[in-house]
């Protein structure tokens, strides 16, 4: 098993942030994707440290005071005056304007339509607060930190309650012209669906989330909400399987052809139930989708940092700022 703390140190230690980069420390939280959670970074004796707890309630103004706290704890824990705080990077599951550091709105909570979540935490914490999609800070923290380390073109794709993704391109984060790149999730599969043909296209989340595998498992047959059982060994969990493999092969296909990327990253709790039996058959599907046409085997790989992903892309996000 990988130990994000291990990876992080590693890679500070070995890489240069510009002219702020060797002081004082950086804050890296996530807002709710992963409960709550806050890393600190030391950037003079390249330290990593992170603290978690779950939110007391589901909205936006618990959620802010929940990170608030568990930053402010992790800050005194360590002795580090918020003086020496020079930069904090935040991640929130769901579309928000990176540039304004305002959330949008939330796919399954009240009260964030367009939140400034940049500007509160900026007040509370007296350093610049930088706020991007969960999705795209796990893709920068593996493309920093991670199993995509050294790559300087790599996709990410998120399976899990919702399918998003975040691209690293020629070596940076691309947000695109509203700062809303990578939300493959809402991308229609079709015109014709190679699993439910005789269906209007429903897009790669309804097939490829958890509530669309269960729903999918239901149909044939399964009733479950339990992942395990869906990846274990019946007859419509294996079907479930293959066709999902086969959805996602073909929408990879085509996103390799579109963006050439050294490596596709997958992440999330529908691709740790599936493991390596589900990479294997997923490398097989792109390669039938992708025939002739590509040169080399494009490497698709899982995430390594886990549940600590979106505070480390966080933290990756403040030190990326500080290049600038």
């Amino acid at each position: 098993m990988n130990d994000p703390r291990a990876l992080v140190q590693d890679r500070l230690a070995r890489n240069s942030w510009g002219l702020l980069g060797t002081q004082g420390y950086v804050l890296g939280l996530d807002a709710g994707s992963y409960g709550l959670r806050a890393a600190l970074v030391d950037l003079h004796s390249h330290t990593y440290e992170c603290a978690h707890r779950e939110p007391e309630a589901e909205n936006a103004e618990a959620t802010v005071n929940g990170v608030l706290e568990l930053a402010r704890g992790l800050l005194d824990a360590h002795h580090v005056s918020p003086s020496h705080l020079v930069r904090v990077g935040v991640g929130f599951g769901g579309p928000v304007d990176a540039r304004r550091g305002v959330v949008l709105r939330s796919p399954r909570l009240a009260g964030w339509d367009g939140f400034p979540l940049s500007e509160r935490l900026e007040s509370a914490l007296g350093a610049d607060v930088l706020l991007d999609n969960d999705a795209n800070l796990i893709a920068l923290a593996e493309a920093t930190f991670g199993v995509g380390h050294g790559a300087q073109h790599m996709v990410y794709i998120h399976l899990s309650t919702g399918v998003g993704g975040g691209m690293v391109l020629n070596g940076r984060m691309y947000h695109g012209a509203t700062t809303t790149a990578g939300e493959i999730g809402h991308a229609v599969v079709g015109p014709v669906d190679p699993v439910w043909r005789d269906r209007a296209p429903g897009t790669l989340e309804q097939h490829l989330s958890i509530g669309g595998l269960t729903r999918r498992a239901g149909e044939l047959g399964l009733e479950t909400g339990d992942l395990a059982e869906i990846f274990g060994s019946s007859a419509a969990g294996r079907q479930v399987v293959a066709e999902a493999v086969d959805v996602l092969a073909a929408r990879l296909s085509q996103i390799i052809a579109l963006l050439d990327p050294q490596m596709v990253v997958i992440g999330g709790v529908v691709a740790r139930h599936g493991g390596e039996s589900f990479f294997a058959a997923l490398r097989e599907r792109v390669q039938h989708y992708g025939g002739d046409f590509l040169p080399r085997d494009v490497q698709i790989v899982p995430s390594v940092l886990g549940v600590e992903s979106v505070a480390i892309g966080g933290v990756a996000l403040a030190l990326e700022s500080m290049r600038e």
